[in-house]
């Protein structure tokens, strides 16, 4: 068998990588924009851009995990993740695994409508697939609860984040393991956390609008405003039980 893993020179990519090796003898091979940034060994390296769906190579590969892109916009993101499918359909590729959003289907964050169109392209081919729907990272808010003062506009709300590395090591799991075919792993954190909660003293009550004149990028400003309304406060098992463990919880200092 063989498991051909996208995006491996990224902070996911290369963190599932790891783990799918440490867990089979299977042949793995990657699919990367600069093949100079990719130096671990035993490992077959393929350069392949997202943007260029010509340089993609995904012959041979029974699993081909295709870990969600990161253009400017989401039409540009959704045509990259296009690509890679038809490419995928193309190279006959057995079962397709993808990095997706909690709920994407459903979801109200801006970025779900990404995901959302990708899984139903995926799902369109008749491809075997498995949608792996992560939800927050710690390491998204790490910075900012790591500050003197930690302004921000998510009141109470609550968060069911795990650590990246418990979302790549799940999705090594699901790539090495039998049963995933046509699943939908909705993949949160074991416990749930606030910033007041965190952030003590430190924390301070803004609006987004606050935010939003202080430079902070729109992205965070809609997860944060998600965060406040109840988005990603739901505790859903799938990790767990993938990782045969719970999530590691947040640490802050």
């Amino acid at each position: 068998m063989t498991i051909l893993i996208t995006g491996a020179t990224g902070q996911l990519g290369s963190a599932v990588v790891r783990h799918v090796l440490a867990r089979t003898d299977e042949q793995v091979v990657v699919s990367v924009r600069d093949p100079k940034k990719f130096t671990t060994e035993g490992v077959e390296v393929r350069q392949g851009d997202f943007d260029h769906p010509e340089t993609l190579d995904f012959r041979g590969a029974d699993k081909l995990l295709i870990v969600s892109a990161e253009a400017p916009d989401a039409a540009a993101r959704i045509q990259q993740h296009e690509n890679a499918i038809a490419k995928a359909v193309e190279h006959g590729v057995g079962h397709i695994f993808y990095t997706s959003i909690t709920d994407a289907d459903t979801s109200t964050v801006g970025v779900a409508v990404v995901h959302k169109a990708t899984e139903e392209a995926i799902r369109a081919t008749g491809i075997p697939f498995t949608f792996l729907r992560n939800g927050m990272y710690h390491e998204n808010y790490l910075g900012v609860l790591a500050g003197d003062t930690v302004a921000i506009s998510t009141k109470d709300g609550r968060v069911a984040s795990a650590a990246r590395d418990d979302f790549a090591e799940a999705a090594a799991v699901a790539l090495t393991t039998p049963g995933h075919e046509n699943a939908v792993h909705e993949l949160t954190g074991s416990t749930t956390w606030s910033f007041p909660e965190l952030a003590g003293d430190r924390y301070q009550d803004v609006s987004d609008e606050d935010l939003v004149a202080a430079g902070v990028p729109a992205i965070f400003v809609d997860f944060f405003k998600a965060i406040r309304e109840g988005v990603f406060a739901e505790v859903r098992p799938d990790l767990e039980k993938l990782l045969g463990r719970p999530s590691t919880p947040i640490k802050v200092g």
